[in-house]
């Protein structure tokens, strides 16, 4: 009976705007991968120019000659190709979410496909924001990677149809609840991969002498200074954006089943996450819990949300069974 009320015509482009939105990432992702793999060769190059250069004075040009600007290296044009492209599958996911409210003539996350593409749009947008420095762009390609294969799961085995979301979900908090969690959710993606790298590069895959090809990419990454700067001011943002989220959840719960809590394995989950990801600022602030430490507690944190997202949603059962998997 609901079925008539989709448009059929916009939900199938939403599908395809889900699709050319992985491909474009995809094809950012091999770029951006290109740029880090020729990085060192690049950053040794420069600092043999700035070597020889420094005998050259200011006086030493000739009056009225300007001095050429270096041309963008081939890496760099490479880096900034796939960086648009990055940009571009922002906007066509961007499009896919859009697309699909306007078919449903709802707020498009509804169920597991739905959640994950916003979850997803959230991770990519905050990536935008922290990484918009030049010098961070390398860290594009580890970002890309839990998105890419976040949507492929989407994509492949989560997609759900244009449909009216279940009477469970028909209720002016689903838009609040859900986009808030989304939101929190997708920032810190961004934390758990920043953290990640920082114990890689904390670790001996890091020394300078190290050989190796994984060593090799570590070397190419930010100093460990810099990736601890950036999984910490990510979790600053998320950390209350999540909590007000679970908060809106047990308002939720209330006026649905009748109480604020009830230990139901997603609300235990969110709980223990955000409680992990309190351990995490504390740790941060706390001589001799800093640097590593504290990295494996936001670590930790990621590894719950993603266990949240996946098997409290899939395998087990709750009051929040309904993924909307088909």
């Amino acid at each position: 009976m609901n079925t008539t009320q989709i448009d059929i015509g916009l939900a199938r482009y939403s599908d395809w705007a889900f699709t050319s939105s992985v491909l474009v990432l995809v094809g950012a992702l091999l770029l951006l991968a290109v740029e880090l793999a020729y990085q060192r060769g690049r950053k040794v190059e420069r600092r043999e120019l700035v070597g020889a250069g420094a005998a050259v004075t200011a006086g030493s040009a000739a009056p009225g000659v300007i001095a050429e600007t270096p041309k963008r290296s081939f890496d760099e044009r490479v880096g900034g190709a796939g960086l648009a492209l990055a940009y571009l599958g922002i906007l066509l996911l961007a499009v896919c979410i859009v697309l699909r409210g306007l078919a449903t003539g709802r707020v498009p996350w509804g169920n597991m496909y739905e959640f994950i593409n916003l979850t997803s749009f959230c991770g990519l947008v905050a990536a935008a924001v922290v990484l918009r420095r030049p010098q961070y762009r390398s860290l594009w390609v580890f970002v890309l990677v839990p998105v890419l294969i976040l949507l492929t799961v989407s994509g492949r085995w989560l997609y759900t149809s244009a449909a009216p979301v279940m009477p469970a979900l028909q209720s002016y908090w689903l838009p609040i609840h859900v986009s808030v969690v989304s939101l929190g959710s997708g920032v810190f993606l961004v934390a758990g991969v920043a953290s990640i790298l920082f114990l890689l590069k904390m670790s001996p895959l890091g020394e300078p002498d190290r050989q190796g090809v994984l060593a090799r990419i570590v070397h190419r990454l930010p100093d460990p200074q810099t990736l601890d700067r950036i999984a910490y001011r990510t979790t600053i943002f998320a950390f209350p954006v999540f909590g007000f989220g679970v908060i809106f959840g047990a308002i939720w719960a209330e006026e649905a089943w009748g109480r604020y809590w009830g230990w139901d394995p997603k609300e235990t989950v969110s709980f223990i996450a955000w409680v992990v990801y309190a351990a995490y600022l504390h740790a941060r602030s706390t001589a001799g819990w800093r640097d590593k430490k504290a990295a494996w507690i936001n670590v930790v944190g990621f590894a719950a949300m993603v266990f949240n997202l996946f098997f409290i949603n899939l395998v087990t059962v709750g009051l929040h069974s309904y993924a909307g998997v088909g």
